[in-house]
């Protein structure tokens, strides 16, 4: 069958499908099509010559020239919808394709010139779903950026010293989530990139899984370490996590990180292709079960393992195929997929750890080399 003809109008900053579709970055909304396999954009005169070395795969079209035509007819402005639709005119296409996200305005804009409008039941670039060897390494690249900040976190932990009530000091000052924000992003950005939203929680913080953290950190307790940064250069993303202990881990939390990296290696066991995606989530959840950690509401709030196995990562930290109970599918060589299992409980902390990983006809590729240690 011969490729749906696409219509994308965003900018290629933020969304990840224009900066798949045409591999650079511009910071404005601007208009791609795959018109019978054949790919165009349409860039304002800033963009132009740039986007000619840099989407060469592109035939680059120039939207003051299509806008000047317009204004011969009588169209005195022309948003990009209306570009949009002579170009479509011009290529006597009178439908395409758009994501399933497309802007509703703008899909009115279009269909009000008779061109027909057609959200994708599914993935606009199913590709995007199977990694490259090149994208690939972009991946690995990226996850090297957050190994870096983490090795900056644990070695800020490891050398801090225990002040009165268990808070940590570095170099003098109260070692707090908010610092170890800045110690990370800054190291990540060193790397060649930038991370956004980074976790280091501690406590009873680190019972909620997306709890960034705030507030001095403690010794004895597990602090979670999530980062994910976005390599600036190529867009991609690594995620990586690690939970350590500044000084002595209680039994009660060595028995819970014990029973999340058995839970781990039982997940990257379960990546091969072929095999079921829920099935790695079922392995793990069973694991926990039997181990003894239940998981449900306990006094108004979760505990123990309630969210999936882990998710696939590549120009956005969160993409298909996701890791849970309800997946459907089967793995396939070319998945870059995290494996993340956790277990959290008020008054004993959290515990969580995760690895990125490629999947293959056999063992999975890990792209992840940071140590995993509890105390530090």
């Amino acid at each position: 069958m011969p490729a749906e003809n696409l219509l994308l109008i965003a900018d290629s900053d933020k969304d990840a499908d224009m900066l798949y579709a045409v591999g650079m970055f511009v910071p404005d909304p601007f208009i791609y099509l795959r018109l019978r396999g054949r790919h165009y954009v349409v860039m304002n005169d800033l963009e132009i010559d740039r986007a000619k070395k840099e989407a060469a795969h592109c035939r680059v079209m120039s939207l003051s020239k299509i806008a000047e035509k317009l204004k011969g007819t009588g169209v005195k402005r022309a948003p990009l919808p209306e570009i949009a639709r002579e170009v479509l005119r011009e290529k006597k296409i009178r439908a395409v394709t758009v994501p399933a996200t497309f802007p509703h305005g703008m899909a009115c804009a279009l269909e009000a010139t008779g061109v027909r409008v057609k959200p994708s039941k599914g993935s606009l670039f199913p590709r995007r779903e199977l990694k490259s060897h090149d994208e690939i390494r972009k991946i690995k690249a990226a996850v090297a950026m957050a190994e870096v900040g983490m090795a900056e976190a644990i070695q800020a932990i490891r050398r801090s010293r225990v002040a009165k009530g268990g808070r940590l000091i570095y170099r003098n000052a109260p070692l707090t989530s908010e610092r170890m924000h800045a110690l990370i992003g800054a190291a990540v950005f060193q790397a060649g990139g930038i991370a956004a939203h980074t976790i280091v929680a501690g406590g009873d913080q680190a019972v909620d899984p997306h709890e960034r953290g705030h507030g001095p950190l403690k010794s004895d307790t597990p602090i979670i370490i999530d980062i994910f940064p976005r390599a600036e250069k190529t867009g991609y993303y690594g995620d990586i996590t690690r939970t350590v202990v500044k000084g002595r881990a209680s039994e009660g939390v060595r028995a819970l990180y014990a029973t999340v990296l058995k839970a781990q290696q039982i997940g990257i066991a379960r990546l091969r292709a072929g095999q079921p995606i829920a099935h790695a989530h079922r392995a793990v959840a069973e694991h926990f079960e039997n181990a003894g950690y239940a998981t449900g509401r306990s006094n108004g709030r979760m505990e123990g393992f309630y969210h999936s196995t882990g998710h696939g990562i590549g120009l956005e930290v969160h993409e298909a195929p996701g890791i849970g109970h309800g997946t459907k599918g089967k793995f396939r060589a070319g998945h870059v997929v995290t494996v993340e299992p956790g277990l959290y409980y008020p008054k004993l902390g959290g515990v969580r750890l995760e690895d990125d990983l490629v999947v293959t006809q056999g063992r999975p590729r890990n792209l992840t080399r940071c140590e995993k240690v509890l105390e530090v």
